[in-house]
């Protein structure tokens, strides 16, 4: 261990507002809570199926619904007038949607509720977003506004 530092083998200190653990003498520990307990950063296979899995037209318009539905998510019949699709091709598309992880369901009487993941909505664009543009802001920049020439 290198001199002046020590190793803090119990959470004697406390959270300090940076998100570190401070010891009692003050000295921060770099203990990221998010990434060293509990990481569950998207893997390449789960981003390769959601993917796939939105990789179509009517997977991906059935997915955007669904996420503009919120929490109270959609019926299958609901589903099937909105985008005008079969019953048998929605319920194939579903299917594939529920195994990529990127919908669920619930039963609310009779009828299947279909609602969008939004973890894993977020886990995709963040799996996507990871390291993002060599550390620089990959915002688009602000269109320069055309010069006017005066007449």
């Amino acid at each position: 261990m290198e001199s002046g530092h020590r190793q803090i083998t119990t959470l004697e200190g406390y959270f300090h507002s940076s998100g570190n653990i401070v010891d009692t003498d003050g000295v921060a520990c770099h203990f990221d809570e998010t990434r060293n307990v509990h990481e569950v950063a998207m893997q390449s296979p789960n981003a390769i199926d959601a993917l796939g899995a939105l990789a179509q037209e009517h997977r991906l318009a059935l997915f955007r619904l669904l996420v503009q539905a919120g929490q109270q998510g959609m019926s299958a019949g609901s589903l099937a007038d909105a985008l005008s699709v079969p019953n048998s091709s929605l319920s194939f598309h579903l299917a594939h949607l529920n195994r990529a992880g990127l919908i669920g369901q619930r039963r609310d009487g009779r009828s299947l509720i279909y609602t969008a993941n939004y973890n894993a909505m977020n886990e995709l664009v963040g799996y996507l977003m990871e390291n993002c543009c060599g550390g620089v802001d990959c915002s688009p920049a602000a269109s320069p506004k055309p010069e006017r020439k005066s007449a």
